[in-house]
């Protein structure tokens, strides 16, 4: 039975079939399991990512008429960056990105509002206009508050891991770490619990580490977070630098001076909440309160006087 044709080629096809299977699976285990191969598959599909990211395909649409949304004096331009960069975009698509958004969502609510004013027959024309153009506006103005909310949402993160990132600061430079040692150190450490400040203190060293001058890599930062209280480190550090003090010193000064500012705040909001709490106890457990205690006696008030009217 063996020596039948058909048999012999079924028995090959049988045994090809297992060989491509058993090659697959090796295949398959050898590039899950090296490293090399994972670490390459990553970068190619995060390229693939990057090169099909949605902001590329928009920033491409709008290059040809950009210069035509975007604004024309330079000063509103380094405005518009500077916020771009406390939101933390410092892609060079972002401007044109956002002002191409700007004009879709502008369009795109003129238009529906223009299909769905046929069901408003009541409306006149100039009524249909106004509520076109205040559409429009409305259009124009969500990715303002979009980045607005997002760089009051950093400034937070940023503020609520400056007074850790200040404490490990004061600590690395009081054990002999340099000022940029000292920012690398504890920029390592931030990376998991605040990575937005740990973000922009690497963006410091690298600066450091790149060539530019200390005091410009810190007035950098300051620039871009836009915080008061890292813009009052940084003067004080510049200071100390320029006059040749001891950095630790200064540190641990402006720690304590800091820590007290935040106790101060603490108390100033405590002080406050007695006043913010009169109107939700007013509107929400006074109601509530005077149902439960005077309830009652009003309905026995109403009982009896229901009473005295039926005799």
């Amino acid at each position: 039975m063996v020596n039948n044709p058909q048999n012999l080629v079924l028995i090959g096809l049988i045994g090809l079939a297992t060989f491509l299977f058993v090659w697959g699976v090796v295949i398959v285990v050898s590039g899950a399991t090296d490293p090399a191969r994972r670490r390459l598959q990553a970068l190619e599909s995060a390229g693939a990512r990057n090169t099909r990211s949605w902001t590329a395909v928009i920033a491409d649409a709008v290059q040809p008429f950009a210069r035509y949304l975007m604004p024309t004096s330079g000063k509103e331009q380094g405005s518009m960056q500077e916020r771009f960069t406390r939101a933390g975009i410092y892609s060079p698509r972002a401007m044109p990105v956002f002002y191409g958004v700007k004009t879709a969502l502008a369009i795109l609510f003129l238009v529906s509002w223009m299909l769905a004013s046929s069901l408003f027959p009541k409306l006149t024309s100039q009524q249909v206009i106004f509520y076109g153009t205040l559409v429009a506006f409305v259009g124009l103005m969500i990715p303002n508050f979009v980045l607005n909310r997002k760089v009051e949402a950093r400034q937070r993160a940023l503020r609520n891991g400056f007074p850790d990132a200040l404490d490990l600061l004061v600590v690395c430079v009081e054990s002999g770490l340099g000022l940029a040692a000292g920012l690398q150190r504890v920029a390592i450490e931030l990376e998991v619990s605040h990575p937005e400040l740990a973000g922009e203190l690497e963006r410091v060293t690298a600066e450091m580490q790149a060539g530019l001058e200390r005091e410009a890599a810190l007035r950098n930062l300051a620039t871009r977070t836009g915080l008061e209280d890292i813009r009052s480190l940084v003067g004080l550090l510049v200071q100390t630098m320029r006059f040749g003090t001891s950095v630790a010193d200064a540190l641990r000064v402006y720690s304590e001076e800091f820590r007290d500012k935040r106790t101060q705040a603490a108390e100033e909001l405590a002080a406050k909440l007695g006043t913010k709490m009169i109107f939700p106890m007013v509107l929400c457990f006074f109601p509530s309160f005077f149902l439960v205690a005077v309830g009652p006696a009003i309905i026995r008030l109403v009982a009896a006087f229901s009473n005295t009217g039926t005799h």
